[in-house]
């Protein structure tokens, strides 16, 4: 008798943890031969509100971190992804990328990682500024962290797509809880698991799985998320997203990029989702007879 094998079942990644979806639901993954090849979670709303309250928890000290560490923290993970590389080949491949180019997509992954891990002590240098001011204070204006962002991830890549996204958010000292690709998640679910065994902290990054079609409203018109970054072609969802957004004024970015360009990777991307807070501060001066004022 033929031996069937048995299929891994992928679950969330949520808060640090790997929890089966609430909804019970699951759907099979298909490769190129129409073979089943894995189960994947159908993420619900529920799992979407448990995955912002995580995001939520870890952002006050994510954001509070050295700069510097989180530039650490984001290179480890690099270093977990190259020590792993030989599996993400084997599973694009097995999604239906041609080994080369699974090879240059694993590549481009890992690269991208350590360029921006180069950008968490820089980019506050970049965008921040002192202004001229006609009275006598010192005025600052500088980037701070917007907070707990939602993502679409791209769709047509399994790997880059996501770390290209993932990566300027947590460098910027956000938290986020990410819609992996449905039709090509495998990569997302496993790096998942480069997260949760790097030094990352639990609910800094969080990944569902499931139906953009499902989910895109909770993502858009929850209102403890502060941004949302959406990376899918369809007009009807974009829309839907934009009217949800202003209902606690939610920042919403179209990033429809080509992610394996080298002009996909810019500092910009960490600005974007960064707000500007403005800082007054008096200049102590001294006048006849040493008095202050």
């Amino acid at each position: 008798m033929e031996r069937i094998d048995v299929l891994k079942t992928y679950k969330l990644f949520i808060g640090g943890q790997f929890p089966r979806t609430e909804s019970g639901r699951y759907y099979p993954l298909m490769n190129a031969k129409n073979e089943t090849i894995a189960n994947i979670c159908l993420s619900s709303r529920k799992d979407f509100r448990n995955a912002v309250v995580a995001a939520r928890g870890a952002f006050g000290g994510w954001a509070e971190r050295a700069p510097f560490n989180r530039s650490q923290i984001v290179y480890r993970i690099a270093e977990m992804l190259e020590g792993r590389r030989e599996q993400f080949v084997k599973e694009l491949v097995l999604q239906g990328t041609k080994p080369k180019a699974a090879e240059e997509e694993v590549n481009q992954s890992i690269d991208r990682l350590v360029y921006y891990a180069g950008w968490c002590d820089k980019y506050m240098q970049l965008f921040s500024s002192v202004n001229p001011v006609s009275t006598p204070h010192f005025n600052f204006s500088v980037p701070e962290p917007m907070g707990v962002v939602a993502v679409v991830a791209d769709e047509t890549t399994s790997l880059l797509g996501l770390v290209s996204i993932i990566a300027p958010i947590i460098s910027g000292g956000n938290t986020c809880v990410v819609l992996a690709s449905e039709h090509k998640p495998l990569c997302a679910v496993t790096f998942a698991e480069v997260l949760a065994t790097s030094d990352l902290p639990g609910g800094v990054v969080n990944i569902l799985t499931g139906n953009s079609k499902e989910l895109h409203s909770h993502f858009s018109s929850h209102m403890d998320v502060n941004a949302i970054v959406y990376c899918r072609a369809s007009k009807e969802e974009q829309k839907l997203i934009a009217e949800n957004s202003s209902l606690n004024v939610k920042r919403t970015f179209f990033w429809d990029k080509d992610w394996s360009k080298e002009e996909s990777q810019s500092p910009y991307l960490i600005q974007d989702l960064q707000e500007i807070k403005t800082t007054w501060h008096p200049i102590e001066k001294i006048g006849v007879g040493g008095a202050k004022y």
